[in-house]
């Protein structure tokens, strides 16, 4: 672990928390944001964070559901060469089960080249993502956890103009978090404050 300062951010107008690196910005603050997400980056190192809310997949068994929404996350995002590295097993998640209803998670990660908003795909960017799905049963909600480390950027990239283009420096060296870290740290501090957030569900 680096010794980056982090602090706990409220996510949805306080309803959840959780601790991440202080240099990610929240995106809200330049540009609109839908209402189920919440998006934070560090533009100096082109990497993001996303925590978003889903209305529960139930066509979705919980093994392997974090690798199902990272190969939809690939289809929507129109990526080339998707590869799943990992994948982990369920996990009971006991501080966020409602009205004893477990909560479980699963995590997964797998690299694939993907262009910056509307560029084409001569400007793809080779990146490494994190999704961790926290399925909470009790108020019928996914919510996906993810989070994007580029490995090498494309010369024709938009990013190439903010951090250089080529190999990434890896955030160990530059002495940041890892974005395998800062999902970790998400995903054990993560907190519902207030489950009205869920509408009806709760």
């Amino acid at each position: 672990m680096s010794g980056e300062l982090c602090s706990m951010r409220p996510l949805f107008g306080g309803a959840i928390s959780t601790v991440f690196p202080q240099r990610f910005e929240d995106v809200s603050d330049i540009r609109q944001v839908p209402d189920h997400q919440e998006v934070f980056v560090d533009p100096s190192r082109d990497e993001s964070l996303i925590f978003e809310l889903l209305d529960f997949k139930t066509e979705v068994g919980d093994i392997g559901s974090a690798s199902w929404f990272l190969n939809d996350l690939a289809r929507e995002q129109d990526a080339e060469g998707f590869q799943l590295i990992e994948q982990s097993e369920v996990i009971e998640t006991t501080g966020l089960s409602y009205r004893n209803i477990p909560a479980v998670a699963t995590t997964a990660i797998g690299e694939m080249a993907i262009s910056k908003g509307r560029q084409g795909r001569e400007a793809q960017n080779l990146v490494r993502v994190y999704v961790a799905n926290l399925r909470l049963k009790g108020v019928d909600t996914d919510v996906l956890v993810t989070t994007y480390e580029p490995i090498l950027i494309n010369p024709l990239s938009e990013s190439a103009d903010a951090v250089g283009s080529g190999l990434a420096v890896p955030a160990s060296q530059s002495g940041k978090m890892p974005m395998c870290d800062v999902i970790k740290q998400s995903l054990s501090t993560f907190k519902v404050n207030d489950w009205n957030l869920f509408g009806s569900s709760a």
